[in-house]
């Protein structure tokens, strides 16, 4: 996924979805994995600069369909993805709460 030169990539060796601009890390969205089941997102951040460009919601949304694809059910520890996730109701059948 891109978005005039930013891409979205999975990192699975860093655990995060990450934004790119070339070769410099704009953001990311982190996970934790605390079973077989689950991709527990746990903290999402966007460098200042790239700030007020919406990037935080799309990489959300590329690490979301991601987990979909894949099987998998989505843990919201982040509060970011916990409220990107009350906008978006097509996400509900396969987001668990958050203990």
């Amino acid at each position: 996924m891109t978005d005039a030169g930013i891409t979205y990539v999975h990192a699975p060796e860093h655990h995060r979805y990450e934004i790119r601009d070339g070769e410099t890390l704009a953001g990311f969205t982190q996970y934790r994995l605390p079973d077989d089941v689950h991709v527990d997102f746990v903290h999402t951040e966007v460098d200042d600069s790239y700030g007020g460009q919406g990037l935080a919601g799309h990489v959300v949304e590329f690490a979301l369909a991601d987990v979909r694809a894949r099987g998998k059910r989505i843990i919201a520890h982040c509060p970011y993805v916990a409220k990107w996730l009350t906008k978006h109701p097509e996400y509900d059948d396969i987001t668990d709460p958050a203990a």
